[in-house]
């Protein structure tokens, strides 16, 4: 995969994936992960796989310097490469030149959040920004922090519009949104299910190698 490049896989019942991409502390590699959960009636459809290359990811420039690639979903009258996904998930890579202040709508329906991978800003009308846990840091609970800075995370409330400044540096991150399943969820290391009922079947049927059905 190079870089820029996007791999998109439905795991259903014919994949077991489980995998955590790591940079050095200079940031010289972006490698993100976003899991959507499939709803109850998808759970085990059939696996699919497809590697989107960099050139294939339309990116649109304002006026004011913003610029956005569009992975998935549409915006800004484009549409991204990746289709399929039963969350409709719109996905975009944001980058918000030094000192502009930018709007970007988000539908309301939709729960959103932002996470920032270079340089720092503000979030209007959003939770406090917290630092992202990795293995470094353990499992002390994350601060809050007073600006939106590289690895952290911004959770929006409901609301057509996400309004970000960006600081001296600029800012880039991922906006991520997504129609809600309104489903529970049971989850256990790269098995996500329902109930603890079917998750307990499904760590059977992996012991018994019966999981992987297709």
């Amino acid at each position: 995969m190079g870089a820029g490049d996007v791999q998109w896989m439905t795991a259903g019942s014919g994949i077991l994936h489980q995998e955590m991409p790591k940079g050095d502390a200079s940031g010289r590699m972006h490698g993100f992960q976003l899991w959507a959960n499939l709803p109850s009636s998808l759970k085990m459809t059939s696996p699919g796989y497809q590697n989107v290359p960099a050139g294939e990811i339309p990116e649109v420039t304002d006026d004011d310097g913003t610029s956005v690639r569009i992975v998935c979903g549409d915006f800004w009258g484009k549409s991204g490469p990746v289709e399929g996904i039963a969350a409709e998930p719109r996905y975009l890579d944001v980058t918000v030149p030094p000192g502009v202040r930018r709007r970007l709508t988000v539908e309301t329906s939709r729960h959103a959040f932002a996470y920032v991978f270079e340089g720092s800003g503000n979030f209007r009308d959003a939770s406090p920004a917290a630092p992202v846990l990795t293995e470094e840091v353990g499992s002390s609970a994350p601060a809050r922090l007073e600006q939106a800075e590289n690895r952290s995370l911004v959770l929006f409330d409901s609301g057509d519009e996400v309004t970000v400044q960006a600081g001296d540096s600029g800012i880039r991150f991922l906006l991520v949104s997504g129609q809600p399943l309104k489903e529970p969820v049971a989850w256990r290391g790269p098995i996500v299910m329902n109930t603890q009922e079917e998750l307990r079947q499904a760590y059977a049927e992996l012991r018994d190698q019966t999981f992987i059905k297709r």
